[in-house]
């Protein structure tokens, strides 16, 4: 018995910029239209939320043509209450800068007001993708967050081979790598840091990414059977896509398994339908709750309909 068709908004990045061709959440639209739901869009630019009113959101109602040029039409375009959806589906893509910290305002408010977020507002909030690691320190590599130089030059004394990455960066960027020789590590503190203003995520260097850093898939708190490997190529250090990485699907392995099962309930009682956990060798290094990607190239390469089960898991909630 299929489930009963609901108007559905995402809050996504612009549609002009999406390569459908890969693109996460324009599976996720073409699963959803697939099953006879109304889809809806916005950007976080869109929503507001004036004095004495629900918050709204300048929306358009839009069909798939299923054509790869032209692959949308705007059927209509309106002010809505977000509590006027069934679902509101959070996928602006990263950083988590301070819009879209107030976007999650919003939308936690619209909760109140009655309208059902996924991934929850204060989930999001509460899960900053890099930090969010530590609370499963015993599936981590040895990671330190400080803002101390003098702290990320003891760890790299005591690791001698380090990573090095800002807390807000996205697709592989401001990533750097320092051998036991220490070389451009002042300076590479430096522009991290900038002087001591700003955290860094320093973790020891995992020689299994020339295996491919793992892209694990949690749906309502279980795992998707396949993960996306994105192995760096050329002298790459970074294995993500948006880097050059190559995508190869794989099952996931006993150790995949045991991590998702440890983690994916905790995350998914609090709120957080997705999460993408970045595996490298048996440790974590991310989780990323904000918009997991990879969805096309596990469904490409593996016939599992990764958006299927999205989207099952969504019915399931909304009931």
């Amino acid at each position: 018995m299929s489930a009963p068709a609901q108007r559905l908004l995402f809050v996504a990045d612009p549609l002009p910029g999406f390569k459908i061709h890969k693109d996460s959440t324009f599976a996720m639209l073409r699963e959803c239209q697939r099953r006879g739901h109304a889809l809806a869009v916005c950007t976080a630019a869109d929503l507001h939320w004036r004095s004495g009113a629900p918050v709204t959101a300048r929306v358009q109602f839009i069909e798939l043509t299923g054509h790869p040029s032209d692959w949308y039409r705007v059927c209509a375009s309106a002010d809505t209450a977000l509590r006027d959806f069934d679902a509101v589906l959070m996928r602006t893509d990263p950083p988590f800068d301070a819009e879209y910290f107030y976007a999650t305002h919003l939308l936690q408010q619209a909760e109140r007001e009655g309208a059902r977020v996924f991934n929850r507002p204060q989930a999001l909030r509460e899960h900053p993708e890099k930090l969010a690691l530590l609370e499963f320190a015993e599936f981590a590599p040895p990671t330190l967050v400080t803002r101390s130089a003098a702290a990320i030059r003891a760890f790299h004394a005591e690791q001698q081979d380090i990573i090095l990455k800002p807390l807000d960066g996205m697709g592989g960027m401001g990533i750097f790598r320092v051998g036991p020789d220490g070389l451009n590590l002042g300076s590479i503190i430096e522009t991290l840091n900038r002087h001591g203003q700003s955290s860094v995520m320093v973790q020891r260097f995992l020689p299994e990414i020339a295996q491919g850093d793992k892209r694990v898939l949690l749906i309502g708190g279980a795992a998707v059977p396949f993960c996306l490997a994105r192995i760096p190529q050329g002298g790459e250090v970074r294995g993500n896509l948006a880097a050059g990485g190559k995508g190869v699907a794989q099952p996931l392995s006993e150790r995949d398994w045991a991590i998702a099962r440890a983690i994916g309930p905790k995350l998914a009682a609090r709120g957080l339908l997705l999460v993408g956990l970045d595996v490298i060798g048996d440790c974590v290094t991310e989780i990323n709750v904000t918009s997991p990607t990879c969805f096309q190239e596990i469904t490409d390469q593996t016939g599992c309909n990764v958006a299927a089960l999205f989207v099952d898991a969504l019915e399931r909630v909304l009931g």
